[in-house]
């Protein structure tokens, strides 16, 4: 009797360590550094994770996962979400982690968007929902509203940064943290300085789109500003060539020509006075500072510099401006024929 209940502890002791083992010695089945579970919010079922735990080879046995599971609790509070575990996990931290519904955070970098479709693109990838998911909320003057903006102001709200969110967040919570960052920016002292220009801080936004896509100079962006803010004052068309680009969605154009002047667009400065319906570009914190800081000049028009450097000379009257602009044009003709193996 004595030898069959030390056999018998010895067994169950055995299957004890075995258990142990099973639980928190290595639980995945992978091959790689880490394994990503998505639970939909529409799949959160016992049914749905156990097939994606088994077909992705998530834990190295997927009917200890699916007893324990259900010891713990799990199968009672399944969550939705992104989960993400390092190759080694053991089952019960792993499943306490989908339990607890502990995601593994999304990180999305912004840098410089042109379109509310760039930013859906974006979502669609990042997120459980997908990017017409996000074009609908933007393109929603209700929802838009909430963060006091039209729908073609919607990115005014964005400024280029990293963002951390979950996997299942939806379009206005992505929006929400937007308009969070956004609020910490626009300062009181920042607001004064929009309006001392006459502008919002929205409209300042919209004038630095512009600015960020005229020049990548740094020190001229004031001046550019400058130039944009003197012809809103006095009544004239902006005539900014990155508007006819963003209004003909072609932003491959090197070149304005007169026949792309004629896009009938609310973004066309040539033919609309004033600031279009919103912005063409998430500018910088830089360029909006630019904006905001901008010296007072008589700027009214601007061309590209015969160096050739990426920056701009300025002029107060359209008869200087002709000049430069001429000058600009017989340094660009004079390198086109050494370029071609002409004298000039």
């Amino acid at each position: 009797m004595r030898r069959i209940l030390l056999v018998l502890f010895g067994l169950l002791f055995v299957a004890a360590l075995g258990a142990a083992w099973l639980l928190f010695g290595s639980g995945t089945g992978f091959a790689g550094k880490r394994a990503t579970l998505y639970i939909a919010s529409n799949a959160a079922t016992r049914e749905a994770v156990l097939d994606s735990v088994r077909k992705n080879g998530i834990v190295s046995s997927p009917r200890f996962f699916d007893w324990m599971a259900g010891r713990l609790g799990y199968w009672e509070r399944v969550r939705p979400g992104k989960y993400e575990f390092p190759a080694g996990s053991n089952l019960y931290r792993m499943i306490r982690t989908l339990r607890n519904g502990t995601q593994t955070p999304v990180k999305i970098t912004i840098n410089k968007l042109r379109t509310r479709g760039d930013l859906a693109r974006i979502f669609g990838g990042k997120f459980e929902g997908d990017s017409a998911r996000m074009m609908a909320f933007l393109d929603n003057a209700d929802s838009m509203r909430t963060f006091k903006a039209t729908p073609e102001q919607a990115l005014t709200i964005l400024l280029p940064d990293t963002y951390t969110y979950y996997w299942t967040n939806g379009p206005r919570e992505v929006l929400r943290k937007f308009a969070d960052v956004s609020a910490g920016f626009w300062t009181s002292e920042r607001i004064a300085k929009a309006k001392a220009h006459g502008l919002t801080p929205q409209e300042a936004y919209t004038v630095a789109s512009i600015v960020e896509e005229e020049t990548n100079a740094q020190a001229e962006k004031g001046n550019v500003a400058s130039v944009y803010l003197n012809r809103l004052a006095k009544g004239m068309p902006l005539q900014a060539d990155p508007t006819i680009k963003f209004a003909l969605n072609d932003f491959t154009l090197r070149r304005i020509y007169e026949k792309h002047l004629f896009v009938v667009s609310p973004y066309n400065t040539y033919r609309n006075k004033g600031l279009p319906p919103g912005p063409i570009c998430t500018p910088s914190r830089k360029t909006i500072d630019a904006v905001l800081n901008s010296p007072k000049t008589t700027y009214l028009f601007f061309v590209a510099s015969p160096a050739f450097d990426g920056t701009h000379v300025f002029s107060s009257t359209y008869e200087e401006h002709l000049q430069k602009a001429k000058a600009y044009q017989q340094e660009l003709d004079r390198q086109e024929a050494i370029k071609n193996g002409r004298s000039s």
